[in-house]
């Protein structure tokens, strides 16, 4: 857990400190790699005309960028999805419960990813904060203590830089704390682990491959994926199997997995806090290097769970129960 002080030393030195704090607190979870291991994709070459599906209604989802803050605010960041069902049933859905959980903060809402902010006001005219939006929006506010709660996996690149940007600010309030990401602990790698397998048990048939999409890194905190896979055969649940897009283990190690298994059906799911576009796209799309055409040309019947890991339950009680472990280590 990381916390700044106003009385801290200088600026640059308590960076850096947090920067090394986030390092070794998490070569075993992460936040993401370059952009992020949840990234929801929106080319820079895609106008909102190309857009051939329907991802929701924007203005169901609740933005949190209201002023009045008062003394405490809590900042749920994401880096973001223009999905707009997603967004509002995975970190809408995250923010709620943390508000319910927490009355007495502010809750407010952070996108790290500027191309996703950007794409969403264009196409749908609702703005979303940045994460200088939000930060230059607390410190207008005179927010005295600010919580940060990161909805990220692990404590990659992306929390890295999260953490430094923030640091920037510590000076404008009385306190700064930062909650820990999904799967930091042993502990939260076990909840997560029994919700992601009780979430998935009705397909668990003894002919059916349960496979988990994440997105990877090129950081050291990719182990988590590993780890959780180790965690999962360990347990004895032989038939789950975790991937990743963009390192690994990568569906080629799945796959190598599925032929040695006497398996007739595969169910995907991704191991993100959001359905964006890895999901619709990368495992559940048409194309002939998704996820899903992939197995189905190895002979496999698949079916796609379109979810991300915001709408469970139990996920979001691990994201509450960092964010009140923060606030904890203030008093």
């Amino acid at each position: 857990m990381i916390k700044f002080k106003k009385i801290c030393s200088a600026l640059t030195a308590l960076s850096l400190t947090a920067l090394m704090a986030v390092g070794c607190s998490e070569k075993n979870e992460g936040s993401s790699s370059a952009p992020s291991e949840e990234t929801t994709k929106v080319p820079d070459d895609t106008s909102e005309e190309d857009e051939n599906y329907n991802t929701g209604d924007a203005s169901l989802d609740k933005i949190r960028n209201e002023d009045g803050i008062g003394d405490n605010e809590l900042l749920v960041i994401s880096f973001g999805t223009s999905f707009n069902d997603s967004r509002r049933l995975t970190i809408g859905a995250i923010e709620n419960d943390v508000e319910a959980a927490i009355p007495d903060y502010s809750v407010r809402r952070g996108f790290t990813a500027n191309i996703v902010i950007d794409h969403i006001n264009r196409r749908d005219g609702i703005l979303i904060d940045d994460i200088e939006a939000a930060l230059k929006r607390a410190v207008d506010n005179e927010v005295k203590t600010l919580v940060i709660q990161p909805t990220h996996l692990m404590n990659g690149i992306e929390y890295e830089e999260i953490v430094e940007k923030v640091a920037g600010y510590s000076d404008a309030f009385e306190q700064v704390v930062f909650g820990d990401p999904l799967l930091t602990s042993d502990e939260d790698f076990s909840r997560v682990e029994k919700a992601i397998v009780d979430w998935t048990s009705e397909f668990d048939d003894g002919e059916t491959a349960i496979c988990f999409m994440g997105h990877g890194t090129e950081h050291d905190a990719n182990q988590v994926y590993q780890k959780m896979q180790d965690r999962l055969t360990a347990d004895g649940y032989e038939n789950y199997f975790i991937g990743t897009v963009e390192a690994e283990p990568s569906l080629e190690d799945i796959l190598a997995k599925l032929k040695d298994g006497n398996y007739k059906k595969v169910v995907l799911e991704p191991l993100m806090v959001v359905a964006g576009d890895h999901a619709n796209n990368d495992m559940a799309g048409d194309e002939e290097d998704s996820w899903k055409t992939v197995l189905e040309n190895e002979g496999y019947e698949v079916k796609c769970l379109l979810r991300g890991l915001g709408e469970n339950e139990e996920i979001r009680k691990i994201y509450v129960d960092h964010a009140r472990a923060a606030i904890d280590s203030l008093k």
